[in-house]
């Protein structure tokens, strides 16, 4: 064996099961069947999944220029299917979303305006209005939304420019742990539609945003889609789409982390009993941490639950198993790199031997780093099984040969 294969033969590496995202997608139709997805690219990237979430109809929230050019460069999207949701964009980039027709666009500020006038004239904006964003994870609202009272003004500005505003948009946080707060958003919503209609626009366009977490997501929908049938008892010419992103991908990933070194005790004898301590007696470090996959930590608030993948070349291990308290860290030289500061795991590990990290699709791969020299951890793709993986082949088939022909 040459010295890459070994390498190669230690690496960090995601699993993505694309049946997951499409399991997903059948639950987002079945609960909110009326409102179209346009998933949030800058979750997760990842080429596969967005070639899947294309063939399924989704629409594409897009934050930047190189966003916009993943999507497109896929081939078979037209760019109609995406949203540049970003109030607060440079020059160059509302030029060029005009350039290959992206138009639909966000809004939240007079400035925005006149950099619109001036780069894309024809645009479909959208404003993006305040909400209240304190029960989720990652609060939107310190960068970016309108207050109600400024809409006006801002409406007034865009009539002033001869610039087309088409509807409104809102955005609750990324990880949104208190669907109750939808309700209100879509009160506001309805205000600005409200106002629209007195500056003489006619809109067209709801946009919900995102932040369904999974394990809400059913009563999310159930709130969302009361609180649009009370304030928009008449949707005959009103799109309604939302920007979801982690629902799609959290659970499609998961990471597979080796163990590449061990920092215990110096005597391993029986007599020691390290779970008596409530301190971890044991450090693992791994070939990813926090600044790669696990940048998630620091910038998206996550607790990550390390479990045993295969120790001692096998991939049982007892319930018998004795364990200690342990952490896990990064493989950098920086303190903060720690994965987990505190966990059970089997006193038996060893250099070599493989951990394991579920739901590490959002917020991970996209913005890892290569700092300290490690590389960013690959992706192997799979199907699943049964009839979801039948349907994510088919989907994937019928999308290349419409696309490319092939």
């Amino acid at each position: 064996m040459g010295n890459g294969d070994e390498l190669d033969a230690e690496k960090a590496f995601f699993v993505a099961d694309l049946s997951q995202v499409y399991l997903q997608h059948q639950r987002w139709v079945t609960s909110l069947p009326k409102i179209t997805p346009y998933y949030a690219v800058k979750c997760n990237p990842d080429p596969y999944v967005l070639r899947l979430l294309a063939s399924l109809g989704a629409g594409f929230d897009c934050a930047s220029n190189g966003e916009i050019s993943q999507v497109l460069n896929i081939g078979g999207i037209d760019p109609s299917r995406i949203i540049f949701a970003n109030p607060c964009k440079a020059n160059s980039f509302i030029r060029n979303a005009g350039k290959v027709g992206v138009d639909t666009m966000t809004f939240d500020n007079i400035d925005e305006l006149y950099k619109v006038a001036r780069t894309h004239p024809l645009a479909k904006l959208v404003v993006r209005i305040l909400t209240d964003d304190t029960k989720s994870l990652c609060q939107l609202g310190l960068k970016y939304g309108a207050p109600l009272v400024t809409v006006p003004g801002l409406l007034a500005k865009a009539k002033e420019l001869n610039l087309d505003v088409i509807g409104v948009s809102f955005h609750v946080g990324s990880g949104c742990y208190d669907p109750s707060v939808y309700s209100d958003a879509i009160g506001r919503a309805r205000a600005v539609f409200d106002m629209g209609k007195d500056a003489g626009f006619l809109f067209n366009l709801l946009d919900v945003g995102g932040g369904f977490e999974d394990s809400l997501f059913e009563q999310a929908a159930s709130v969302l889609t009361d609180a649009i049938e009370q304030h928009f008892p008449d949707r005959r010419n009103i799109k309604v789409i939302a920007e979801p992103g982690r629902f799609y991908v959290s659970k499609a990933f998961s990471l597979a982390a080796n163990i590449i070194a061990r920092r215990a005790p110096f005597s391993d004898s029986s007599s020691e009993t390290p779970t008596e301590s409530n301190h971890p007696s044991v450090m693992y470090y791994i070939n990813d941490g926090v600044y790669g996959a696990f940048n998630c930590i620091l910038f998206d608030h996550q607790v990550v639950h390390p479990y045993v993948l295969s120790m001692n070349g096998s991939f049982h291990v007892p319930a018998s198993e004795p364990v200690s308290t342990s952490s896990v860290w990064g493989p950098t030289c920086d303190s903060i790199d720690c994965v987990c500061p505190k966990t059970e795991l089997p006193s038996g590990l060893r250099v070599g031997d493989w951990l394991g990290f579920d739901n590490m699709g959002a917020y991970t791969l996209c913005a890892a780093s290569q700092f300290n020299g490690f590389e960013v951890s690959k992706v192997v793709y799979t199907l699943g099984s049964g009839a979801a993986a039948a349907e994510v082949r088919s989907k994937l088939t019928a999308f290349a040969v419409e696309a490319h022909g092939l």
